[in-house]
């Protein structure tokens, strides 16, 4: 609960800066990278956590992997506040928190799509057309295929499922059988 909360106040930050600069896309394209680094770097996490390294060192270590991703300045000295903050280890929830919330300042939602087959182009475009309408927000479908739905869609929005998949149906249709 805590860590959630640290990571929400910086991403919160962040989107702020990101939108009074209209960088909020660079920045999350930033951050991403920055944290890909990190996910394929065990040794890079492990430095920012081991005390042995002084907080100096850890500095340079973030000026290095900032110029390498070529971070704006902005980004560069939120990772640096990190590193005076002790901050590092949130970094990967920093990052998932900034897209939610860069996502909610843009109008954007990016809802699961489960096909039981894959879609061709006019179909995903049918599907987020249909969404854009209901929604009222720009849609940036995320498409999986899934051959245990039989056939049919499941779309998925936060916590919303709308599920038209045939083995939904077909449950629905054993157990109104079942009752009688």
């Amino acid at each position: 609960m805590i860590n959630n909360t640290i990571a929400r106040r910086y991403a919160k930050a962040l989107v702020q800066l990101g939108s009074e600069a209209g960088l909020i896309d660079r920045f999350s394209e930033e951050l991403a990278g920055v944290d890909r680094l990190f996910a394929a770097n065990g040794e890079l996490r492990a430095a920012f956590g081991n005390p042995a390294f002084t907080a100096e060192q850890k500095k340079e270590i973030m000026k290095e992997l900032v110029a390498k991703a070529g971070c704006s300045e902005l980004v560069g000295n939120f990772l640096l506040l990190l590193v005076d903050k002790n901050r590092v280890a949130f970094l990967d929830q920093i990052v998932q928190t900034y897209k939610k919330l860069a996502d909610e300042h843009s109008g954007v939602i990016r809802p699961f799509i489960r096909t039981a087959f894959p879609l061709d182009d006019a179909q995903v475009a049918a599907i987020q057309g249909a969404l854009e309408k209901k929604t009222g927000k720009k849609v940036v479908p995320q498409v999986t295929v899934d051959q245990t739905l039989l056939g049919g869609v499941v779309t998925q929005i936060g916590d919303t499922a709308f599920d038209s998949s045939v083995k939904t149906q077909l449950k629905r249709i054993q157990d109104i059988l079942q009752k009688g």
